[in-house]
């Protein structure tokens, strides 16, 4: 992988990882609305969802790591999870796709770190 590539994967995995991770604790807090609030709530976490989906999207159309997409399936099941209200598989499924960003960014790191750049 060529440095210009490995900064690339790097920030594209960065990215994705903490959008995740927010996401993530996000669903933890749907255990504390009831009724209107539950499915309010449900709703802007799976819109939030969407829209980490669009970044980790741009990030694997850029990059074409392989991660980036089985980190799109993983996210994929976590919001038909939410929408059936299954928190903890969600939550799961988050973690996948926060391994998977992980990935991308660790082997972006350890170019950029045999290289000098870290």
């Amino acid at each position: 992988m060529e440095s210009k590539d490995a900064l690339l994967h790097y920030q594209f995995g960065e990215r994705a990882k903490s959008e995740l991770i927010v996401t993530s604790q996000l669903v933890m807090t749907l255990t504390d609305y009831k009724d209107a609030e539950l499915l309010g709530a449900r709703r802007m976490l799976i819109s939030l969802m969407d829209l980490v989906r669009n970044e980790i999207e741009f990030g694997h159309r850029a990059t074409g790591a392989a991660e980036f997409k089985k980190s799109i399936d993983a996210l994929n099941e976590a919001i038909s999870l939410i929408e059936s209200d299954s928190w903890g598989p969600a939550s799961v499924k988050l973690g996948e796709a926060i391994s998977q960003a992980t990935t991308v960014a660790q082997n972006a790191w350890d170019v950029l770190e045999a290289r000098g750049f870290l």
